[in-house]
């Protein structure tokens, strides 16, 4: 069957998790520093389902690898995709502070070790690190109301071969917006950083630090969705996702996809933490009648720029 199918035909009711304005997919208009710097450049995304989150973060286009071949790149270009960050985590919710966790991620030390305090108004979210060294303004993406699906991969295999292919990672729908990240076969063998890892790496080794992706990509659940951010520029305008000869089942409380690759057969197999067929994502937020009273009575003024900010 189709993903649209499986959603129509096991769709669950939402499970507890994080509150319902954090689901969906955001973009981060600029992070602010306790040293007074700020940065609005950074291309960072972050997808959130009821228990799970995807996170991608990327210099701007002019400044990431074009694509090519592993073995064509140069070391210098080697190095900048070591600052490239992806990675997909269980997260937990505590009604103050957001915190993740049994993450899978491009980057082999935790850039960012913080909780989160977090706080919502209109499309805006706000994210305070504890300790005072940031903040982060985030922008609900506008999407028509659709389907909210989180799955955390287990793991994907050639069936012909049995060989492991991709181990953890996951898979976001948040109606128009849709996040992947497929983990390396194999964990790397020690806590040193990406970088430190590929100064002595050999070639075996630097196609086992790289073998990972992270991609966002807009569309639909019924069209497909076309990659437009990700860690491997070869698959830039890609669909996230295959579709030729592709069928979607649910098997021992698990979603399983099985797709051809190159006339290879593959089966990518999640653990369900959201499917829900219909999540608004609306950009508003609650506010209090006198507050809409208020509003209406200074619109002249306050209304006289306002637009919509993603």
């Amino acid at each position: 069957m189709t993903l649209q199918e499986l959603l129509e035909r096991h769709a669950r009711p939402a499970t507890a998790g994080v509150p319902d304005w954090m689901l969906g997919c955001f973009r981060r208009r600029c992070i602010s520093f306790a040293s007074g710097e700020s940065d609005n450049q950074t291309i960072v995304y972050w997808f959130q389902s009821r228990n799970t989150t995807i996170d991608l973060r990327l210099p701007v286009a002019e400044q990431q690898v074009p694509a090519k071949a592993l073995n064509e790149y140069s070391p210098a270009e080697l190095r900048r995709i070591t600052d490239y960050e992806g990675w997909e985590a269980r997260s937990q919710w505590d009604g103050e502070l957001m915190s993740w966790f049994d993450e899978t991620a491009l980057q082999t030390h935790n850039r960012w070790p913080e909780p989160a305090e977090l706080k919502r108004i209109g499309n805006c979210m706000i994210e305070f690190a504890p300790s005072g060294a940031y903040v982060e303004d985030w922008r609900a993406q506008p999407s028509e109301a659709g389907p909210l699906i989180g799955l955390r991969m287990i793991e994907q295999r050639n069936l012909d071969t049995g060989d492991c292919v991709h181990r953890g990672g996951g898979l976001i729908i948040a109606g128009d917006h849709a996040a992947l990240v497929l983990g390396r076969p194999e964990p790397l063998s020690n806590d040193a950083s990406l970088q430190e890892q590929l100064e002595s790496a050999s070639p075996d080794t630097i196609q086992r630090l790289f073998d990972f992706e992270t991609s966002v990509a807009q569309g639909s659940i019924t069209k497909g969705f076309t990659i437009h951010h990700t860690t491997r520029s070869a698959r830039l305008g890609q669909p996230l996702l295959p579709d030729a000869r592709s069928d979607w089942f649910v098997e021992d409380q698990e979603v399983r996809h099985r797709f051809e690759i190159e006339g290879v057969t593959h089966e990518r197999r999640y653990l369900i933490d959201t499917l829900e067929a219909h999540c608004p994502f609306d950009l508003h937020t609650p506010w209090s009648s006198e507050a809409k009273a208020w509003f209406g009575r200074e619109a002249a003024t306050l209304t006289r720029y306002t637009q919509v900010l993603n």
